[in-house]
């Protein structure tokens, strides 16, 4: 079993997962210790740079009781050449579970297929499962579910998009995205939603009309990582597709703002509004330690069941 996308789940494993990291987190924050991964070591490739993808899952490793080892792209054959396919079936004869953190989703996808081990998506240009799977658990924290709640992103539709369209699609739960035109979410995604009965999805330029009575209002930033060259192009694109002061009153009055970090202040997110009353950004960064346990445990001890 492994976890490359949100669309890998069912609504059923979801809420479990929802659940089990809300159990974790108050097991962390009473101070139980719970080590079930014991003598567990996960295997950490990381071609593209981080800061809470590698740290909540070093520590989420620490904390259940296991060990991680981690290899940046340059640290490894594969920047030598080596074929995908030696390198994972290498690393899972030596580690229980490897997390990767790639460009094209395509690679991860190859790790998996000749890996023994479960793969867990870290993040790739097309999916961020784990971290919409954190910002699940912090609407639910927040809102008490997510079942009837308005979802609104505001922005490029990128990997995040992507990945709440798979969420919106398992949990049917209404969502707009607000993009530029041009940069719309893949239309492959839009399709599949369609087809497996999440209607709720629609896609708009108009950011007023997204976010009017929206429950949660979310964004990233408008060039991710591999998208350097095209800043100052999308500076122009994007200019207006921000979650602001004005934007935020469109909402209701007790939404939640998200924002997977990290957050250029003044573009597409402003310095009041991510400091504000509604923001959720810090509760949804440290979410990503209790979801990644939360994951972990899944995979390596309950099977993926």
């Amino acid at each position: 079993m492994n976890l490359l996308t949100i669309a890998d789940l069912n609504k059923e494993e979801i809420d479990d997962l929802i659940g089990r990291a809300g159990a974790l987190k108050e097991r962390h924050r009473k101070g139980i210790p719970h080590t079930p991964l014991r003598g567990k070591t996960l295997g950490m490739i990381f071609e593209k740079s981080s800061t809470r993808t590698r740290v909540s899952f070093e520590v989420a490793m620490h904390q259940l009781g296991g060990s991680s080892i981690f290899i940046s792209g340059k640290d490894s054959q594969i920047g030598r050449g080596e074929p995908i396919k030696d390198t994972s079936r290498v690393m899972s004869r030596y580690v229980d579970a490897i997390v990767i953190r790639t460009f094209g989703h395509e690679i991860i996808e190859e790790y998996a297929r000749y890996s023994s081990v479960p793969v867990i998506n870290g993040l790739t240009d097309a999916h961020h499962p784990c971290q919409v799977l954190a910002d699940v658990l912090t609407v639910v924290e927040k809102k008490g579910g997510y079942e009837g709640l308005k979802f609104c992103w505001i922005g490029d539709g990128n990997n995040m998009a992507n990945s709440w369209i798979e969420a919106a699609m398992r949990l049917g739960f209404d969502l707009t995205l607000a993009c530029p035109r041009g940069y719309a979410p893949d239309n492959v995604f839009l399709k599949r939603a369609k087809a497996e009965g999440a209607a709720r999805v629609r896609v708009t330029e108009d950011i007023a009309g997204a976010a009017k009575d929206a429950d949660v209002l979310n964004t990233d930033v408008w060039a991710s990582m591999g998208q350097e060259e095209e800043s100052a192009k999308r500076r122009l694109a994007f200019a207006g597709y921000q979650i602001n002061s004005e934007v935020l009153k469109l909402a209701k009055k007790d939404a939640v703002v998200l924002h997977c970090l990290p957050a250029h202040r003044g573009e597409e997110i402003t310095d009041e509004v991510i400091e504000g009353a509604n923001s959720a950004v810090w509760d949804e960064a440290e979410n990503r330690l209790h979801i990644q346990k939360a994951i972990l445990e899944w995979l390596l001890v309950d099977g993926g069941r």
